[in-house]
């Protein structure tokens, strides 16, 4: 290093800038922090504007040749899952949203019963009742008609 070479110095104008700047940056994360807060909350508390308003629609999720004897599946009702069973009483519809925590159920091939992945929780075919498991109540059944071979799932 050269001796004679001057030392840097900060004037205040700068001093002024950089705090003036740094300031700016803490205000824009508080602000940025509690818009990241309160826009979910919002969401939450607002309804959504792309709910249907009258129900009832009918929704085609099959035929009786997609779904033979002791035979289940998952299909969409709109924008929920539901589970269409064909039992030995007739073909069956229930929420697919298991009561217990929310997941999605399944048809079980094996023991012929709507079963939680998440937890384990049974449920009966023919009414939805719990078998087994923490579910704390039965499926919702889900008005089902069949119209020649469609079958149609029907919103309350």
């Amino acid at each position: 290093m050269d001796a004679d070479a001057p030392i840097a110095t900060v004037n205040a104008e700068e001093l002024t800038t950089r705090r003036r700047f740094l300031r700016w940056l803490g205000g824009f994360t508080v602000l940025a922090t509690v818009g990241m807060v309160v826009t979910p909350v919002i969401g939450f508390l607002l309804p959504s504007g792309n709910h249907a308003s009258g129900g009832g629609g009918k929704t085609l999720v099959g035929t009786t040749g997609d779904l033979p004897a002791g035979a289940g599946k998952v299909v969409a009702m709109g924008s929920k899952p539901a589970i269409v069973v064909n039992t030995t009483s007739g073909v069956k519809a229930y929420s697919a949203i298991c009561t217990h925590l929310g997941c999605v159920v399944a048809w079980n091939d094996l023991n012929s019963t709507i079963q939680c992945p998440c937890h384990g929780g049974t449920f009966n075919p023919v009414n939805g009742a719990v078998l087994g498991g923490p579910p704390p109540s039965p499926l919702a059944s889900i008005t089902v008609s069949v119209e020649g071979d469609q079958i149609f799932l029907t919103e309350a």
